[in-house]
């Protein structure tokens, strides 16, 4: 069985408090890791902090870390938060478009399911904040 790909990304610990800790990593833009990065600008490279829970209590501020997410869970909030929306939608629109035969009111009771769906949504927030973290680990130097 293979493994799950996964993404992982070096960061520095900024601030450890109550069991989260803060991680700074650099997001670097594809262009800007290849051969021609001189023609890139600044812009490319964002600085950027990813709260993770551990309560282990054995990092410490400025320790390089690396942070790692499975790329299936990427794909499962891309589900969550357009695909699924997007079918909705369209169900909505075809039903109620058969039903009626007003396409006014077909795309706004079309539309008017959006926020219930997103409301929905956030009352799991919790667990989705859960489903959807990064582990940490320490990077060992040689």
């Amino acid at each position: 069985m293979s493994t799950p790909k996964q993404i992982d990304h070096e960061g520095t610990i900024l601030e450890i408090k109550d069991g989260k800790i803060t991680v700074g990593i650099v997001n670097v833009s594809a262009c800007a890791g290849c051969h021609a990065k001189g023609a890139c600008t600044m812009s490319d490279m964002k600085e950027k902090s990813i709260d993770v829970i551990d309560f282990s209590n054995k990092y410490s501020v400025g320790e390089k870390v690396k942070l790692t997410y499975r790329e299936s869970l990427g794909w499962f909030a891309l589900m969550l938060a357009y695909v699924l929306p997007f079918i909705l939608v369209l169900l909505v629109l075809f039903i109620a478009t058969s039903i009626t035969n007003n396409e006014l009111i077909s795309g706004l009771l079309s539309l008017a399911v959006l926020p219930p769906y997103y409301i929905i949504l956030s009352f799991f927030k919790g667990r989705l904040k859960k489903t959807f973290s990064f582990t940490i680990e320490k990077i060992v130097n040689i």
